[in-house]
């Protein structure tokens, strides 16, 4: 969601990073360019004009560092102000010594309460937790039997009462059920409406009563803009709130709402969800947001999606059967299988240092339906020829581009990629590494077994 104030502070960035002399006009100059990008990001404007002036100051009085160009020091300054912007470091989430703790949910219609809801209670489960999830949305019963089906799909236990008319009393039955469980965390999806109205904050109130919740956070859908900051507002004022989890990131909204939403309310954003899968939620990091707006990558959250998703012992029998020679397709495919479990190519390169925001989306463009199709190319293989790729004559080839949808020249180049690869490991295990022609490395070379790269014009084949 931050692409185009991402692209516009990058650029900015890069033109004073290599400045051996910054004047105070090189300083104006750049102040006045990142007001713009903030104020077309749909920042508030408050917030812009408190952050530009702060910064203009610490620009002014800034010591240069030994191991600092001028330039290179005020974009240091510039990634500083913009972490503390965003919050001061991590902030976890409240727990109860007790060993039972509540977490609450407000928000909007709309912004995504429901699947939160399941998608915390997972990322709470992965973490040795016991969750439990409950709907006292008592307006709006498939919302109820919504968190039912998504709880259920990933064995996380749920209680629901459709009949029920008070979300009150499910609420309490909710603790007694996740306590006869041994629960130890209980997450209440509450029910929203299209405005903040008193009726709403009256019932929220008499659900607090009832849980005393350890842990009130308020979901907000990032595509609403400044409007987060005063729906943020009204909730502080009516019933309270301990910080945020910001939904929709991976939307084209401009990013305001994630900028203002901090310096606004004093609270904290405590998660973030970046897309629509169940696991699509990550702990917010203000440093490693920064880090992606500004291109410098974020390879702490690239290893956790790697320890999350990866099959360590996959991985390592894989690895084993390069050195060994014994590579076959199969490893191959279930290499990709863990490639898309990570994401989509574009968040992945968007996480590397000196990668991020520099291959542009149309680059981009084909790269994780170049993983798909050269999967259905591997699954329409019989299991010998996927063990001795070998064999794959000419009437095979045929038969296999018919049954995955593609060509004899899709299965052609996938095969000479597989054997380039295979290649590699045979020169690397015998100590003679040495990168075969067409695997130049990323970006400009080709993608080991992907059968694609970046071509003259750009684009990705």
């Amino acid at each position: 969601m931050f692409e185009s104030l991402s692209a516009k502070l990058q650029k900015i960035t890069s033109a004073m990073r290599g400045k051996a002399r910054v004047t105070e006009q090189d300083i104006k100059d750049m102040m006045r360019e990142i007001r713009m990008a903030l104020l077309e990001a749909d920042v508030n404007y408050s917030v812009v004009k408190s952050f530009v002036s702060e910064m203009t100051e610490k620009c002014k009085n800034a010591d240069i560092e030994g191991s600092f160009t001028p330039g290179q020091q005020i974009v240091k300054i510039v990634h500083e102000s913009l972490v503390e912007l965003l919050g001061s470091g991590e902030e976890k989430i409240a727990v109860n010594p007790s060993g039972f703790t509540v977490v609450i949910l407000y928000g909007l219609q709309g912004a995504g309460k429901t699947t939160t809801a399941v998608k915390l209670a997972k990322l709470l489960k992965a973490d040795g937790k016991k969750p439990m999830v409950v709907s006292v949305d008592v307006h709006r019963p498939a919302a109820a039997e919504q968190l039912k089906v998504l709880a259920d799909s990933i064995s996380i236990p749920c209680y629901i009462d459709p009949q029920e008319k008070d979300a009150v009393k499910i609420a309490k039955d909710a603790i007694e059920k996740a306590k006869y469980m041994l629960c130890n965390f209980l997450i209440v999806d509450t029910a929203g409406r299209t405005v903040v109205d008193d009726e709403m904050m009256d019932e929220l109130k008499l659900i607090n009563n009832a849980v005393k919740p350890d842990e009130k956070l308020l979901v907000v859908d990032a595509m609403i803009g400044q409007e987060a900051v005063n729906v943020a507002t009204a909730f502080e004022e009516s019933i309270g709130m301990n910080g945020f989890i910001m939904t929709k990131m991976d939307g084209d909204a401009r990013g305001g709402a994630a900028l203002s939403i901090r310096k606004m309310t004093g609270k904290p954003i405590k998660y973030i969800c970046v897309g629509e899968k169940i696991d699509a939620i990550e702990t917010f990091y203000p440093n490693r947001m920064a880090d992606r707006i500004l291109g410098m990558g974020d390879v702490l959250s690239l290893i956790e999606k790697a320890s999350q998703n990866i099959d360590e012992d996959a991985a390592k029998a894989s690895l084993e059967k390069m050195m060994s020679n014994q590579y076959s397709l199969d490893d191959l495919l279930s290499q990709f299988e863990q490639m898309k479990n990570m994401g989509s190519m574009k968040d992945l390169v968007n996480m590397l240092p000196g990668v991020a925001g520099k291959v542009s989306d149309d680059q981009l463009e084909g790269s994780d339906g170049v993983i798909d199709r050269n999967m259905a190319i591997i699954r329409s293989m019989t299991k010998r020829e996927r063990k001795n790729p070998g064999i794959l004559n000419a009437s095979r080839r045929k038969r296999i581009a018919a049954g995955s949808g593609t060509t004899v020249q899709d299965v052609n180049q996938l095969i000479r990629q597989y054997e380039q690869t295979a290649k590699m490991m045979k020169q690397f295990s015998k100590g003679g590494f040495k990168l075969p022609k067409g695997m130049g490395g990323f970006p400009g070379g080709k993608f080991p077994g992907m059968g694609g790269g970046f071509g003259r014009k750009g684009r990705f084949f």
